[in-house]
């Protein structure tokens, strides 16, 4: 086992991972916030942030799938090591991370209707991350907020599937910003 993949997980898991949890909570409940993450370093070219969100919610029970560009032999380690998250296809998880280009959208589950809550979580990588761009409106956002966005319409179709559909957290460097199902898009 390589030295970097010991390295780079939580000092302090319990605190750090609570503390990035609710983080994460904020940035769900309040689409468009962007957040600060800090606690872990994962290895390149994996940011902060989306290393901090797939260790705090990542475990052995919650399947991950990596796109083309981060799943190496390294960045495996690094999860098996720090989180245990099994590695599966698209179609069979529960969290996905990737570059907006590397995630086959099409392939993940959406939920039902009956159990909507079976739908994955993707953690999208950007190249930057703003409070600008597409006009958010929905639960959390008092009027509307901003954000930068890869692709507006498949937004607006993913909503319009609601209860069912994608959630979506977004990261770039240390920077973190969440948008649900339920946000519509504009």
């Amino acid at each position: 086992m390589q030295i970097q993949t010991l390295d780079g997980g939580f000092a302090t898991p319990p605190v750090d991972a609570a503390h990035a949890f609710r983080a994460i909570m904020t940035a769900m409940a309040q689409p468009g916030t962007i957040v600060t993450l800090a606690g872990a370093l994962p290895p390149a070219p994996v940011s902060a942030a989306a290393g901090v969100a797939l260790l705090t919610l990542c475990d052995p029970e919650t399947p991950l799938f990596l796109g083309a560009a981060q799943d190496n032999p390294g960045f495996r380690d690094w999860i098996t090591f720090h989180c245990a998250a099994p590695f599966v296809t698209a179609g069979l998880a529960h969290f996905a991370y990737g570059t907006w280009d590397a995630l086959p959208l099409d392939g993940f589950a959406l939920g039902s209707s009956e159990y909507p809550d079976r739908s994955a979580t993707l953690i999208v990588e950007l190249p930057e991350l703003t409070n600008s761009g597409a006009v958010l409106r929905g639960p959390g956002i008092k009027d509307q907020a901003h954000l930068s966005l890869p692709d507006v319409a498949m937004f607006q179709r993913n909503a319009a599937l609601f209860p069912r559909g994608l959630d979506f957290i977004f990261t770039c460097g240390d920077r973190l910003a969440a948008l649900p199902r339920s946000t519509r898009v504009g």
